[in-house]
């Protein structure tokens, strides 16, 4: 297949995929006033998880037509396409049994269809994984692997085929179904761990390509730490009150789009060399925030206990809170600075280093009038900061 024929053909199946959810979003607004039964996903957060989807198409559609020749590009197609229709399956059976009922045809047979695009997703996520970024496999010893994830795709979507009946909406679970979404489950923890191996052997472009994808992977764990957290821990930390479910959905559609952009700019090379000044930041403003958060909830905390000794009122005092505030205020660029100092000379020695040997050399340059022993001077600090396979220096004469 021709180059144009190529891209024809994935921006066809990404503009199938956006009318699919464009159609979606139109049923949810359509049905927008109109309550949902219990058991139902509300529309607010269908629509929030509609948005989460609309990346995996695009995204598919910008690498399968500028790199037709590598499939990672039609795996997102496929992937977008079967959240697409997956997505599709609730609302319109929702609209043709809660909204309109009898206005769309047969919703539960329709709806039932539908859904079997969640197992086409679900069987292509650890290829996702797995040939990232070339398209290929690490080696020839991941075939196994590959073909366990491609045989048990194939199995689920014939479970969901022939024994899942939609009698209602939803269907019914089977034991066998369980046990080949855990063996899917358990590729995509293997695949993950191809990606440490890709990274180990890899070195130029290929390990930046890995590092853009480790940073979207390292949000999306910090975005499942954080869902955990607040369902064990409940009522004590209360994060599902201070955030709500709709805000849970929205950080998920957010670190979704981080994917996305992550996947992108790796495979399509744009501005790849700037993950390392987003990993800095990213170490450090993150660090930041749990170091100031900790400090607020401490301060207000033993604010209150300190009150509560010395007033015997159970009620929080808005002095608490606003002298907690005024502290993260003062603590917050002594802090950055001292946490940016750290994770320089933990994860960027050779840079740290170097910058202080710059330093060093600007503070000699001020003093130093031997223009001989300068130049040797200079030349010292190109190899211990350059390290370049040979130096010489050149003096015009005037």
């Amino acid at each position: 297949m021709g180059v144009r024929a190529s891209a024809w053909l994935a921006w066809s199946v990404c503009a199938v995929t956006l009318l699919i959810l464009a159609l979606s979003l139109l049923l949810i607004v359509l049905g927008w006033s109109t309550p949902l039964p219990r058991g139902w996903t509300p529309w607010r957060d269908q629509a929030v998880s509609l948005v989460g989807i609309i990346g995996a198409p695009i995204l598919g559609g910008l690498i399968a037509s500028r790199r037709p020749e590598n499939p990672y590009g039609w795996l997102w197609l496929g992937f977008g396409l079967g959240l697409a229709l997956q997505q599709l399956a609730e609302p319109y059976a929702a609209y043709a049994l809660v909204v309109e009922p009898g206005s769309l045809p047969t919703p539960r047979t329709i709806s039932h269809v539908l859904g079997l695009g969640g197992p086409v997703a679900l069987s292509l996520a650890p290829f996702l994984l797995l040939l990232f970024p070339t398209g290929r496999l690490p080696s020839r010893r991941w075939r196994t692997l590959a073909w366990i994830a491609a045989i048990s795709g194939v199995a689920l979507l014939a479970l969901n085929l022939v024994f899942t009946m939609p009698d209602e909406v939803g269907g019914s679970i089977t034991t066998t179904t369980v046990a080949v979404v855990s063996v899917i489950f358990a590729t995509i923890v293997l695949s993950a761990l191809s990606l440490v191996v890709r990274y180990r052997r890899a070195s130029g472009v290929e390990r930046q390509q890995l590092k853009w994808f480790a940073l979207a992977a390292v949000l999306g764990g910090a975005f499942i730490v954080g869902r955990l957290l607040s369902f064990f821990v409940g009522q004590l930390l209360s994060l599902d009150w201070l955030l709500g479910n709709t805000l849970w959905n929205l950080l998920d559609t957010a670190t979704n789009t981080a994917l996305y952009v992550a996947v992108g700019v790796a495979i399509l090379r744009y501005r790849l060399y700037e993950i390392d000044i987003l990993i800095n930041r990213t170490l450090v403003y993150g660090s930041l925030t749990v170091s100031l958060a900790a400090v607020y909830f401490a301060g207000v905390t033993a604010t209150e206990a300190i009150f509560r000794t010395l007033t015997g009122q159970e009620e929080q005092p808005q002095l608490a809170i606003v002298v907690s505030t005024l502290v993260i205020a003062a603590l917050f660029n002594p802090l950055r600075r001292r946490i940016q100092g750290f994770i320089d000379r933990r994860f960027y020695r050779s840079k740290y280093d170097a910058a202080k040997t710059l330093e060093a050399f600007s503070a000699r340059l001020r003093e130093e009038t031997d223009l001989d022993a300068l130049n040797e001077e200079l030349l010292a600090v190109v190899r211990e900061t350059m390290q370049p396979a040979h130096v010489s220096l050149w003096l015009r004469r005037y």
